[in-house]
């Protein structure tokens, strides 16, 4: 049985998405043949699935150069792979991360996982933000700020999406201005009438220059949005077209009032051939 696959996650039209490894049964690889794997294959994330009593599997996440606490695309990607290979059919799973023991949700041809509870930490000054990019035109009244639902990032509100596809990032002030937060990177969103927001995610602090498509991100972006925007259980969020990988992201958000309860994130994948 082949082990190591190559799949393309939150794909729009069948096209875009983002590119991710899955090598299933890694129970025999220790920490640093995951790390040369991830290293080899090259993509932002390759996601490793191991056999687990906590949970009904346990999944590892390393980026080119160090592992992650958790990966959206690559989660998504990796139910999507036991999905196809009729290792598990539709129905509810779990998964054991460093970030916690996640449900992840495989129904009708798209996998969604759930991610923690939304964690606003602070808001981040504009003047820090400008440092990272050239000419960047701020939103009007959303400011920047440190959200998480497993990964700390800065959503920075841009005013359009002319603005969004212009910017050029500066690495090095970023990784600084990410590090200065705790936080893994940046995610510049730009709202629309069309879908609720186009973005583009930065992680330069874990060796991802770009992503074209970010699970962890956008259910964050939600929540976000949810706070400090429009209050509504289902977000379309799409991302890489900066990139030319066209990518969209649904999530869903159930709450009480004005507080979240849960936050699923999800979409369509494909393996590539």
């Amino acid at each position: 049985m082949n082990q190591l696959f190559k799949v393309s996650a939150f794909t729009k039209d069948g096209k875009g998405g983002n590119k991710t490894g899955v090598y299933l049964y890694a129970d025999d690889l220790n920490d640093q043949q995951m790390q040369d794997i991830a290293s080899e294959l090259g993509y932002s994330e390759t996601a490793f699935v191991l056999h687990n009593k906590k949970a009904d599997y346990k999944v590892r996440f390393f980026t080119p150069t160090k592992e992650v606490d958790l990966c959206g695309h690559a989660t998504i990607s990796t139910f999507h792979v036991l999905r196809s290979l009729d290792i598990i059919g539709d129905s509810i799973y779990t998964q054991e991360t460093k970030a916690g023991i996640l449900k992840i949700n495989v129904i009708l041809g798209q996998v969604y996982m759930q991610q923690l509870l939304p964690q606003y930490i602070q808001e981040v000054d504009k003047k820090n933000i400008s440092k990272s990019f050239n000419h960047i035109k701020f939103h009007d009244t959303l400011k920047p700020y440190v959200v998480s639902t497993g990964l700390k990032e800065i959503f920075v509100p841009v005013k359009d999406k002319k603005t969004l596809d212009e910017l050029v990032p500066n690495i090095k002030q970023m990784i600084e201005v990410s590090k200065n937060y705790d936080a893994i990177g940046m995610h510049v969103f730009a709202l629309d009438d069309e879908v609720d927001a186009y973005g583009r995610n930065f992680a330069p602090v874990v060796g991802i220059d770009e992503e074209s498509a970010t699970g962890t991100s956008n259910g964050a972006l939600a929540c976000y949005l949810h706070k400090f925007h429009k209050k509504k259980h289902f977000y379309t969020l799409r991302q890489g077209y900066a990139m030319d990988e066209p990518s969209e992201l649904k999530v869903y958000l159930d709450f009480k009032s004005t507080k979240i309860s849960d936050v699923w994130v999800g979409g369509i994948s494909k393996i590539i051939k």
